[in-house]
């Protein structure tokens, strides 16, 4: 039986080592090309007899068809699986002569710092070898009630250790650090954490099940975009977005760590993650601790902006290697990262963008990650992963919320139910499309559409993702690059939020409802219905009895809330637009109001 025919979708055939490494060597100009993702559900054949670089030469396309049916079946998670096992080798517990004093590294840090703030301990260090891969360097922290943390710490270059935490709670400290390098051993000190700061909210994290909040219990309502690779942009452009983010109604930004090599982003970046060269390849043991200090840059902005930084650690989309690095590297620039990022109050990890188009990777190593992620943590920031075509299991106890794409072509948020009772999490659509204009049916939905599944999300108790994809004459998308805002929907978005955040309770759930229009809000207290893109000219509608209600039609597109006069009970008729994009709201009225 051959491997692969004509008619073999190319996405098949790349997920085979083999057959990847065929058609990089014989066509490079094709698993190079940007737009090669938009091929993947072609016939090899097809794209082999339409690619530039094979024209006129069909002796040469017989032949490579010939090569790939000759390929043997593999089982690539068995290959990934054995070459993971090895592990990464531990550090030399020899790195340093016994001849070096242990503790012996200048230290220096802050004596007080407030809690929900970070800690940084410096330690000026050994240089030679690779200290990326050569040294060991964690710290444990004492907390003032006798909890105790293991802190990761990280190589910064020229001899410069760092080990920083996200400090919980205010009182008095102790450390000690542990390492193979004998200077960096045994190093011992203490601060004093004061009270958090006023308006110091914490971490997000999971609440009710279905919900977010910081570390204060104050509720928090994911309203997110994504701007894949904004912080590869350049100065000017990376400003620009950050304006853009100050004036809207965002609080998440989903965003790479690596650079994309995708439709609109055949731009090479200023700084690599890792040292080398697109020409010279790049050394995946030494990270390039200049691109990381900029990615932390922009990470504080976008805190003091009171914006989330869904950091995406993994993608496919790739020209540079990074995505087919080995599971040591792998697992050793993850270390690298979370050491680095995780006293970054504002993070959420999502380990891939699209992490089934990720073929080398197996679910093994997925899982592996998480666990990496979660070891290296100390502040627990939210943790989870993102599909192309197959939903991961999101039941995964490493995992704290869903972050999904869309599987149906036109309905996306009216699955929110189901997934909320299917995992039992919070259900985050990162990727409902985009409202754009490109020739991707994902990046070419309305204004209209954007604002109606965010709606739909809403009440159904998930929260909806923006991306915008208009295009541009210069090819700055907000979806990969950032910039500036042209559709229509953010500034509806941003009064959907304005809605949410009256909610009583802080949070919508969905409560029962007709067939035709979904409801959600406290039962007998608060009710917002909401029509989508039917048109009603009225509506009947019945409440126990003994419960009076005030009533806004609200305008979810116009931006309006109109309150009707009086009060209403029991059952009742409401004259409504007959326009879509329209819900009401029942509040009940209490003695006293």
């Amino acid at each position: 039986m051959t491997t692969f025919t004509a008619e073999s979708p190319l996405y098949f055939v790349m997920r085979h080592a083999e057959g990847n490494r065929l058609l990089s060597e014989r066509v490079p100009t094709l698993t190079s090309n940007p737009q090669l993702h938009t091929l993947y559900f072609h016939g090899v054949g097809t794209i082999l007899g339409t690619e530039a670089a094979l024209a006129g030469k069909p002796e040469e396309t017989a032949d490579i068809l010939r090569l790939l049916g000759e390929l043997e079946p593999e089982d690539p998670h068995a290959q990934r699986a054995a070459a993971a096992a090895l592990g990464v080798a531990a550090p030399d517990a020899g790195y340093e002569p016994a001849t070096v004093e242990c503790g012996s590294a200048a230290a220096s840090h802050p004596a007080s710092v407030a809690a929900l703030e970070r800690f940084e301990l410096f330690l000026a260090g050994p240089s030679h070898g690779n200290p990326f891969t050569d040294v060991e360097l964690k710290a444990e922290f004492t907390s003032p009630t006798g909890i105790r943390l293991s802190v990761p710490g990280f190589y910064d270059g020229n001899g410069s250790y760092r080990v920083r935490l996200l400090v919980p709670a205010a009182g008095d400290w102790t450390f000690t650090t542990t390492s193979n390098a004998r200077s960096l051993d045994s190093i011992t000190g203490s601060f004093t954490a004061a009270e958090a700061a006023a308006g110091a909210k914490g971490v997000v994290q999971v609440a009710s099940t279905f919900h977010f909040t910081y570390a204060d219990g104050t509720p928090y309502l994911p309203i997110g975009t994504t701007s894949y690779v904004w912080t590869h942009q350049g100065d000017a452009l990376e400003q620009a977005t950050l304006d853009t983010l100050a004036a809207g109604p965002f609080n998440k930004m989903r965003m790479c760590v690596f650079p994309k090599s995708y439709l609109f982003n055949e731009n090479e970046p200023a700084l690599y993650p890792f040292e080398g060269s697109l020409e010279a390849g790049f050394d995946y043991d030494s990270p390039n601790p200049a691109f990381y200090r900029h990615l932390e840059l922009r990470i504080d902005q976008l805190d003091a902006l009171g914006i989330e930084a869904d950091l995406i650690l993994f993608h496919a989309y790739d020209r540079w290697g990074f995505s087919t690095m080995g599971p040591a590297q792998d697992d050793r620039y993850l270390k690298y990262v979370v050491a680095r990022l995780a006293a970054h109050r504002n993070i959420w990890w999502s380990l891939a963008n699209e992490y089934d188009l990720l073929f080398r990777k197996t679910t093994e190593d997925w899982e592996r990650f998480g666990g990496i992620v979660q070891e290296n943590d100390p502040s627990g920031h939210l943790l989870s992963i993102h599909n192309c075509q197959d939903f991961y299991d999101y039941s995964r106890p490493w995992i704290t919320h869903s972050s999904i794409q869309r599987q149906d072509v036109h309905k996306t948020a009216e699955f929110t139910g189901e997934w909320r009772d299917r995992w039992r999490k919070p259900v985050v659509i990162d990727e409902c499309a985009y409202e754009g204009n490109i020739d991707q049916g994902w990046g070419n939905i309305t204004g209209e559409e954007m604002v109606r599944r965010f709606w739909e999300g809403a009440i159904r108790g998930g929260y909806v993702g923006h991306g915008e994809t208009y295009m541009h004459p210069d090819d700055i998308l907000w979806w990969a690059k950032g910039g500036e805002l042209h559709g229509t929907s953010p500034d509806r978005i941003g009064f959907l939020r304005d809605i949410l955040e009256q909610t009583p309770g802080g949070f919508l759930d969905p409560l029962p409802s007709p067939w035709d229009v979904p409801t959600a809000g406290l039962a007998g207290e608060y009710e917002i219905s909401y029509f989508g893109f039917n048109q009603p000219t009225y509506r009947h509608f019945v409440v126990p009895a003994g419960t009076t209600y005030e009533v806004d039609i609200i305008d979810t597109w116009n931006m309006t809330i109109e309150t009707l006069p009086g009060t209403y009970e029991g059952r009742f008729r409401l004259e409504l637009p007959g326009r879509q994009f329209i819900a009401v709201r029942l509040r009940a009225v209490r003695d006293g109001q």
